[in-house]
């Protein structure tokens, strides 16, 4: 988003009355209260520990705004609170404030509704991986100026009126031949990935397939689920991935506003929606599918957790954060950089071989881009397992495949053409970033 536009969107928003609080409901504030704990926790931590620096403003002009209609105007009138590792947001005269806590190597939790300073559970910091070799750099082959160009108008809108670009990445054979970042942001300041997650979530699915720890095929193992006579027991790994569970919920299924802002544990709720439709018949998007796919792997995440595979792969600024009873909420909340988000793609570019070792099972490319669950009725992209499939989009070669995130968050890899492209954004509600546009401009440029 231009600067100017901008900042007339955060004027309008700082203009909205304090009266909106008085006026919300009591779960309306306190979900905005841990929505703005949580972002601001995340985005100046992850990047402090990255060696970068954000500030509370910087977040709040960028991360806070266009945010979900009925949580701006909460948002903007609330303020966050830093002190060490924690960031606390008021939002009831009578109720304790909302609290996100920052473990090192672990990122930050957004704790339960009604915490008291101080009652967290021990939370023991991650050693990580310090740092990693720079991706090495080359000169593009085809046109420099021509990809320059495509890089710029992402950065102009040219790619979605209102639009805010805040990093770009292209990698082609290996190396990066392309790179720019937006003012408050850089190659060492991590983002929310929002469902960019899900495809990292197939991913840490398919490091444990490849260690014989995990069976795609098999029901996936929910301790809610094995009653006898539970219907849900018969749900597989494969039909949670490509969100066919035949689960339902109360809400959207991209909306799961009390695990992600309200405290709520991934154990206590996605196991607990009914069986609406047969397993593996209907496509649904679902937070609830990828979160229970990795509830399903969560076993062995005690010797294998996911920064295990981030650190192999060189991905030392990414953060795969949990809810406050250590679940790990690998359907959205991630915080990485456009250069590790690279290096995710050129995994798959490699098929699953990284540095000479076999991370992911042979084949693991093909079972994840393979159209053979569902598919969603409508719209420009096919599934396949934890990832979206560009098969519908015009001009772009048909075996592109990509994650898609909420706010303009894109990896974008295309096999045949040796090309990953990554784009970051903090685009607000209603001003869709045009992906397929983007990938056809860049690869235009490329030989």
């Amino acid at each position: 988003m231009k600067l100017a536009s901008r900042v007339l969107v955060l004027a309008a928003v700082l203009a909205l009355p304090t009266t909106a609080l008085a006026q919300a409901s009591a779960q309306h504030r306190a979900l905005a209260a841990g929505y703005k704990a949580l972002t601001v926790c995340s985005a100046v931590h992850s990047a402090r520990a990255s060696g970068a620096e954000r500030t509370v403003a910087s977040v709040e002009g960028n991360e806070l705004v266009g945010i979900y209609p009925e949580l701006q105007p909460l948002v903007a009138a609330m303020t966050a609170e830093m002190a060490g590792n924690t960031v606390a947001v008021a939002w009831d005269e009578a109720a304790p404030p909302r609290v996100a806590t920052w473990t090192d190597g672990r990122g930050c939790v957004i704790e339960p509704m009604g915490y008291v300073s101080g009652a967290a559970p021990e939370r023991t910091p991650l050693a990580r991986r310090a740092s990693a070799p720079d991706l090495p750099t080359a000169r593009p082959r085809g046109d420099a100026r021509a990809l320059e160009a495509a890089v710029g108008r992402a950065f102009d809108q040219g790619f979605g009126g209102g639009t805010n670009t805040t990093g770009v990445v292209v990698m082609q054979g290996g190396r990066r031949v392309a790179e720019r970042y937006a003012p408050d942001f850089g190659p060492n300041t991590p983002q929310r990935t929002w469902s960019v997650a899900k495809s990292l979530a197939g991913t840490v699915i398919g490091a444990a397939v490849q260690r014989g720890e995990l069976d795609v095929k098999a029901p996936a193992a929910i301790a809610n689920w094995r009653t006898p006579g539970d219907p849900r027991a018969a749900i597989t790994v494969d039909a949670l991935m490509r969100m066919a569970s035949g689960l339902t919920s109360d809400t959207a299924g991209n909306r799961t506003d009390a695990l992600y802002f309200g405290g709520t544990a991934v154990d206590e709720q996605a196991p607990g929606w009914p069986l609406l439709a047969p397993v593996g018949t209907v496509y649904r998007y679902a937070n609830n599918d990828t979160l229970l796919a990795t509830m399903a792997a969560a076993p062995t995440f005690a010797a294998h957790p996911p920064a295990e595979l981030f650190d192999r792969l060189g991905m030392t600024h990414t953060w795969a954060e949990t809810d406050w009873r250590g679940n790990y909420i690998l359907s959205s909340q991630v915080w990485t950089t456009a250069r590790d988000l690279a290096r995710f793609g050129q995994l798959y570019l490699q098929d699953g071989v990284w540095e000479g070792e076999r991370i992911l099972p042979e084949g693991w490319r093909a079972y994840v881009t393979a159209p053979t669950g569902p598919q969603p009725p409508t719209g420009d992209f096919g599934y396949g397992a934890t990832f979206w499939l560009m098969n519908r989009s015009e001009g772009v070669p048909a075996d592109a495949f990509a994650a898609f995130g909420n706010r303009g968050q894109y990896v974008v890899i295309v096999p045949s053409r040796d090309v990953v492209i990554v784009r970051r954004g903090e685009d607000p509600a209603g001003k869709p970033f045009d992906v397929a546009a983007f990938a056809r401009a860049v690869l235009a440029t490329l030989d």
